[in-house]
């Protein structure tokens, strides 16, 4: 019997789970896992880990105080259930699990350094190996200023929300593990600037994703793509070789149920022959590019954006929480 796509996939690619769910990480079996403030936040109403986050939420009432006003205490527990929901993903995946920093300290480099060192030490406190961690980081300067510092003290970086070259020439620069190019969310920029609809290989999220593939394999960078934010199993087979996909559970479900051949598209070989220029970057240069850029600038903007609102969503649902959980509890006379 062929394999179907997604077997022939992890032939050529780590499969990773673009997901909160457990559930769905047990069914599919990545090799690693990626969060953010809005899968957290759908998981975290999800009935099966009611008893996850309560236990946080109660966790960061003993460390904040009896009186830390709800939202503190929310504040504090969303950094303590990423790493709680990267804690039980390391049970299931034998990989890594990236950890978001708040994206509302993305023009922050000390602030971003200080949060991850945060969360990289309860990662250690739980005796998880930081070959099993990344931190997920916003593809600004400042972002991967701030990751290029971490990286140095042994601390891996995933870095999100990138949509041009010039983020990704400055990434590598910079030493870090990992980038996380947006596929869809560059799909989506053009389908509503052009109004056209874009296929297979002409799809301007593929030919960003293949870009920055090819730019690092031909210079021999050794951080590591990892292509996002598919909109359609289209977009997958186009990058089939890219170093990781992080795919949703639906898109895997999908790969999964569908026999067809699966070619290779990306092949460090191949790109070792392209006739590719290196751009020097720094930041004047990388300014000037992203400004030109009308594309990765509105989404860089509208991303952080995105996950600033999903985080405040986030906080609000935990001090909602925490108020219903206290009121249950009775006072001690």
């Amino acid at each position: 019997m062929p394999q179907n796509l997604l077997e022939q996939l992890r032939n050529y690619t780590t499969v990773v789970a673009d997901t909160g769910d457990f559930e769905a990480m047990e069914k599919f079996r990545p090799t690693d896992a990626t969060t953010n403030p809005s899968l957290i936040t759908a998981a975290s109403q999800m009935p099966q880990y009611q008893e996850l986050v309560d236990g946080v939420l109660k966790e960061a009432r003993n460390e904040k105080g009896e009186h830390a006003s709800d939202n503190e205490v929310a504040k504090l527990a969303f950094e303590r259930l990423a790493v709680a929901f990267g804690k039980r993903i390391l049970e299931i995946v034998p990989g890594r699990v990236s950890t978001e920093v708040d994206a509302r300290l993305s023009f922050d480099t000390q602030a971003t350094i200080a949060q991850a060192r945060s969360i990289i030490a309860q990662y250690d406190q739980a005796g998880i190996g930081r070959k099993h961690v990344l931190i997920k980081i916003a593809s600004t300067w400042a972002g991967i200023r701030a990751a290029e510092v971490l990286e140095k003290e042994g601390i891996h970086c995933n870095l999100t929300l990138l949509f041009g070259i010039h983020q990704a020439i400055a990434c590598a620069e910079a030493g870090v593990t990992l980038v996380s190019p947006f596929v869809g969310r560059i799909l989506d920029w053009y389908k509503k600037s052009t109004g056209k609809d874009y296929q297979g290989a002409d799809d301007p999220g593929v030919q960003s994703v293949t870009r920055i593939y090819n730019y690092y394999k031909k210079f021999d960078y050794k951080t590591q793509v990892m292509g996002a934010s598919f909109r359609n199993i289209g977009e997958i087979k186009e990058l089939a070789g890219c170093d990781l996909l992080t795919i949703s559970p639906q898109l895997l479900a999908e790969l999964e149920s569908t026999q067809a051949d699966l070619p290779r598209k990306l092949d460090p070989q191949k790109a070792k022959s392209l006739p590719i220029e290196k751009i020097p970057m720094d930041e004047a240069t990388f300014e000037r590019m992203h400004a030109e850029d009308h594309m990765a600038h509105d989404k860089l903007k509208e991303g952080i954006e995105g996950f600033s609102a999903a985080l405040v969503n986030l906080e609000k649902l935990l001090a909602n929480r925490l108020a219903e959980l206290e009121s249950r509890t009775p006072t001690a006379v």
